[in-house]
């Protein structure tokens, strides 16, 4: 039974698709990448991430039907993704919908790509 909002409800608010002019290279920016790396470091949290970008917002029961891991299992995947900046997650009654962050995805395609 899923408890994702209707087709073409997200709860999330809309993501910031400003252009990123921020540098690829130096200090601060390695440690930014490895947050990211860290974050990406379990195939759990890709798996999240791939089922987040694929929607436009998922609802935490969902995703521990697609994963098959305990909700407590899937809720510190999620928190490790959400303090990388990597989704978002907005409560909205008793649920919380989580969303993938663009911006950040974006961020981590430029960083990877300054490699």
């Amino acid at each position: 039974m899923s408890r994702s909002p209707p087709p073409g409800t997200a709860c999330c608010p809309p993501a910031d698709e400003e252009e990123d002019l921020r540098p690829v290279e130096g200090r601060g920016v390695d440690e930014e990448l490895a947050t990211f790396a860290k974050a990406l470091g379990h195939p759990a949290r890709v798996r999240i991430l791939r089922i987040l970008t694929r929607r436009e917002s998922c609802i935490c029961g969902d995703i521990v039907e697609e994963l098959d891991l305990a909700q407590s299992t899937v809720s510190q995947h999620l928190k490790v993704l959400k303090d990388a900046g990597l989704i978002r997650g907005e409560v909205d009654g008793p649920r919380v919908c989580y969303c993938a962050e663009p911006r950040a995805l974006r961020r981590i395609r430029a960083l990877v790509g300054g490699l």
